[in-house]
């Protein structure tokens, strides 16, 4: 079992990993980096990489770290919704629609609880805005 005093630290390794490889996700669409494709600006698809790679960014460096991460927590609901269940991307049928495993939204839904509850844990140690802080 891993104390409790190293919580701080391992917490802030969370954050930074999550963010990184949400940047990663977001730079795929955006530059089609890391065997990904390259979308249009203007599309939701250029959209997502937007928020992907400046929010992933953010949150990995700890800063406006609550809002990037509500933004991104956002992102992932609407990505969820609307691609994996609306638009059924993976051809679920009837109630099957909503369950993650079987729409292929289980990304999605792991990105947007994780990114609401570093939206309500804050920055942590190690952080940008931690920093700010300590300098006022």
């Amino acid at each position: 079992m891993i104390p409790e005093r190293h919580a701080p630290a391992l917490y802030a390794l969370f954050r930074i990993v999550v963010g990184f490889l949400f940047m990663c996700i977001g730079t795929q669409k955006l530059f089609g980096w890391f065997g990904g494709q390259q979308a249009d600006l203007l599309s939701l698809q250029g959209a997502a990489g937007i928020v992907e790679t400046f929010g992933g960014l953010l949150v990995m460096l700890g800063l406006a770290t609550r809002q990037a991460a509500f933004i991104a927590s956002g992102e992932m609901a609407v990505a969820f919704w609307y691609i994996h269940v609306i638009l059924n991307v993976a051809g679920a049928e009837g109630v099957m629609r909503l369950v993650p495993l079987m729409n292929g939204g289980e990304r999605a839904t792991f990105y947007c609880f994780t990114f609401l509850f570093i939206a309500a844990q804050g920055p942590g140690m190690c952080s940008v805005d931690n920093l700010i802080k300590q300098r006022k």
